[in-house]
């Protein structure tokens, strides 16, 4: 139940999912007709292996379908609303992917629907139903609420036969809004609708002519020859952004987001949408993630993070909360992001508990719990942030262990075991992870410079006074004093952390160090220190 107070700061809320969701108002201001309840879509096409930007989708617009059941509210009750996953696995497969096994497999299947061709892993029924089985994995251990729906089941069952026999009626009237977009060259194969060769089992691009519409009949020709079939259970399928207005038709759909290169589509498929008797759904344009060239991110060439990999690295929450921010804006995806997104997601959980309603609905973390149906953790804090953790490990090396961890965890720590701290365990695996994969290989302690020496020097005799279980905040004091202390020449303090960072982490960033410190232990801090002496 919402409580007055929620829906009107939702309603006058300047978060995003809030903006989007009160475009669903303006459309039904009275609510759905009939009480029906709203339905958000996504969109997926499984020719590769799914990656986050295909997580996301399926992400943001469940934060603007959480969002929309509180504004849209009249006695405190969510507004009724469902989420539909559409695979579009009909799709002709046009080209391998290039981090997929056994890509003679699917050389010897081009061109033929995604979900009638073997899968190269050897462990579905075809290729579209491994991918799709992926996605649907990630989505359910999220625990998103959704509805499942393949292209393929709703062809080959004929429960789109009436939305295709449509298209067919109106057959001319959707070339007359296709073809001006169009190069001459597209305009002469060009057809809404692509039927599926009956002897190689292709999905053809060739023109096609109407003969029954009613009984869905079609003319086209395949291989030199004039064919005559049926474009009804599943020996068709329409082109893309027919097919997408189809979609939004036949399924009622009231909100669909997509990323900025289908701008275009979207133009084309409302006014296709409206000459099929409906209407565009809203929706949000949102910007394209990019690798870390720069280039935008393919499910095709692999080259975009896969959600198993930032699971190794960082946590599921991370990804939720690194998604969340600025869709508007691009982003870059790739394992440099991660560090970073898991600190921040626990700095705003820690702030939410005592934020104004106002400003709790502006946090990304209060969103986040919503749509993983869960209204607990605010105001939780992690003992340690992730970016200690991995500056512990990278002074352990490259084989430490778990075990390793928490016995350097108890230095700083009450009662340090997983079980007391589940949450901060999974993030000592992703540190332990990330450690290895991406930190150690390329690890450098450089050697200090003279007044850097003298420094260190000088640290490692004051840490000579202090107790093993020194606080963090008079070991913090301590390197503070050190770095303002004019013998040693630094123009500011920024230049003796970053020689800390370097020369006894191998780091040109960092902790607060007498965190470090209290966390490594006086005794190792002051190992680590000799070691960089040695190097001068």
């Amino acid at each position: 139940m919402f409580d007055a107070a929620l829906i009107a700061a939702a309603r006058n809320s300047k978060a995003w999912p809030f903006q989007e969701a009160m475009k669903i108002v303006k459309r039904y201001p009275n609510g759905k007709p009939g009480g029906a309840p709203v339905v958000f879509e996504t969109g997926y096409g499984p020719s590769g292996l799914p990656h986050i930007g295909t997580f996301q989708e399926v992400l943001r617009t469940t934060l603007v379908r959480r969002a929309y059941e509180i504004v849209a509210s009249t006695d405190g009750t969510p507004a009724p609303t469902r989420l539909i996953a559409f695979s579009d696995d009909m799709d002709g497969l046009r080209k391998v992917p290039d981090n997929v096994p056994n890509k003679a497999v699917l050389e010897q299947n081009l061109g033929k629907p995604l979900s009638r061709i073997p899968d190269p892993f050897g462990s579905d029924d075809s290729f579209a139903g491994r991918n799709n089985a992926m996605l649907r994995d990630f989505l359910d251990r999220f625990g998103f609420d959704y509805e499942f729906v393949a292209a393929s089941d709703r062809y080959n069952a004929g429960e789109f036969d009436d939305a295709l026999r449509n298209v067919l009626r109106n057959y001319q009237a959707i070339l007359d809004i296709m073809l001006p977009t169009l190069r001459e060259e597209r305009r002469k194969t060009y057809s809404p609708i692509l039927p599926v060769s009956p002897t190689s089992g292709v999905v053809l691009q060739v023109p096609v002519e109407v003969v029954d519409a009613e009984a869905g009949i079609i003319r086209f020709e395949d291989n030199g020859q004039i064919i005559e079939q049926s474009a009804l259970g599943g020996q068709s399928k329409l082109q893309w952004k027919v097919d997408w207005a189809m979609r939004w038709v036949a399924l009622d759909v009231d909100y669909e987001m997509c990323g900025k290169d289908l701008t275009d589509s979207v133009t084309q498929s409302g006014k296709i949408a409206r000459v099929l008797g409906g209407r565009k759904p809203e929706g949000m344009i949102y910007e394209l993630f990019l690798d870390e060239k720069g280039e935008k991110i393919s499910k095709s060439k692999g080259n975009g993070l896969t959600i198993e990999e930032w699971l190794t690295y960082g946590s599921e929450e991370s990804l939720g909360f690194y998604l969340f921010r600025e869709p508007k804006s691009a982003k870059s995806l790739h394992v440099d992001v991660i560090p970073r997104a898991v600190d921040e997601y626990w700095q705003f959980r820690t702030a939410l508990a005592g934020q104004e309603v106002d400003k709790q609905l502006g946090n990304a973390v209060w969103h986040l719990l919503r749509a993983a149906g869960d209204g607990s953790g605010a105001g939780d804090s992690l003992p340690v942030t992730f970016g200690l953790l991995l500056n512990l490990v990278g002074v352990l090396g490259a084989d430490a262990t778990r075990e390793q961890v928490w016995s350097y965890l108890g230095n700083y720590i009450a009662d340090p075991t997983p079980a007391a701290h589940p949450a901060l365990d999974l993030l000592v695996g992703n540190a332990l992870a990330y450690n290895r994969d991406f930190v150690a290989p390329s690890l450098v302690k450089r050697a200090p410079a003279a007044n850097e020496a003298a420094a260190l020097t000088a640290l490692d005799a004051a840490l000579t006074e202090q107790a093993e279980d020194a606080s963090a905040e008079d070991l913090q004091t301590l390197v503070y004093e050190i770095g303002k202390d004019e013998r040693f020449g630094f123009e500011s303090l920024r230049d003796w952390f970053k020689a800390l960072y370097e020369t006894l982490l191998g780091s040109s960033q960092g902790p607060r160090m007498g965190s470090f410190i209290a966390l490594y232990g006086v005794a190792n801090s002051r190992r680590l220190i000799a070691e960089a002496l040695a190097r001068a």
